[in-house]
């Protein structure tokens, strides 16, 4: 008997260098921390599946790193191609981190204007209630700035763990929702059924936050 192959959603990790991209992949791979004095470099993009039951579907999420090359141009079209994807990540102890997240939002739409986009504040465990560096009203008003596009937000930890399977689990349910929609979509549209724009928003992204 053949076996069926499971779908593999590729998945990148868009910010600002230091924000905890890296340990997000350590702990999606390995579930593992690394402090900084004990990191080594990594150099090139890297990627990991990994296989998730979601919504009573199987799904493989391919999750890629930059490997601390987020300046190099040469990395852009084969990072972003095909991505399904894309974590916006900031740090929430650093506000210029999230003050930056427009240009790596337009890079996402430009370069990957298919995906799915998900907002991730890590470094929750340095967050503290008396001083918290970003608000969960200033996270809203950048979503809202987002017109939409924003289809999830989540606040992690990759020192503790916290959130960090979470969001990952909701990615994948997400994903397979959507796809579940676009396979309607195409049916329909295969047996002779006009979908106009009215139907296509029946389907709208989900926003949840965490």
């Amino acid at each position: 008997m053949a076996s069926v192959k499971i779908p593999e959603q590729k998945v990148i990790l868009c910010g600002e260098y230091g924000v905890g991209k890296s340990s997000l992949f350590r702990r999606f791979t390995s579930n593992i921390f690394v402090t900084a004095t004990d990191r080594k470099s990594t150099l090139g993009l890297d990627h990991f599946e990994k296989p998730y039951h979601a919504s009573e579907k199987d799904i493989k999420l391919q999750l890629w790193d930059t490997g601390g090359m987020e300046r190099v141009a040469s990395i852009t079209s084969s990072y972003y191609k095909f991505a399904e994807a894309a974590i916006l990540v900031f740090a929430l102890d650093n506000p210029a981190s999230f003050h930056v997240l427009s240009q790596h939002l337009l890079d996402i739409v430009t370069y990957a204007e298919n995906a799915k986009i998900f907002l991730c504040g890590n470094k929750s465990d340095l967050m503290t209630y008396e001083t918290p560096q970003i608000s969960n009203l200033e996270i809203e008003a950048f979503c809202e700035q987002c017109h939409d596009l924003i289809s999830g937000i989540y606040k992690t930890s990759c020192k503790t763990g916290e959130g960090v399977e979470e969001m990952f689990s909701d990615i994948a349910r997400q994903l397979v929702k959507c796809n579940r929609s676009r396979l309607e979509l195409q049916s329909m549209e295969q047996h002779g059924f006009k979908i106009t724009q009215g139907e296509e928003e029946e389907h709208p992204q989900e926003s949840c936050i965490c």
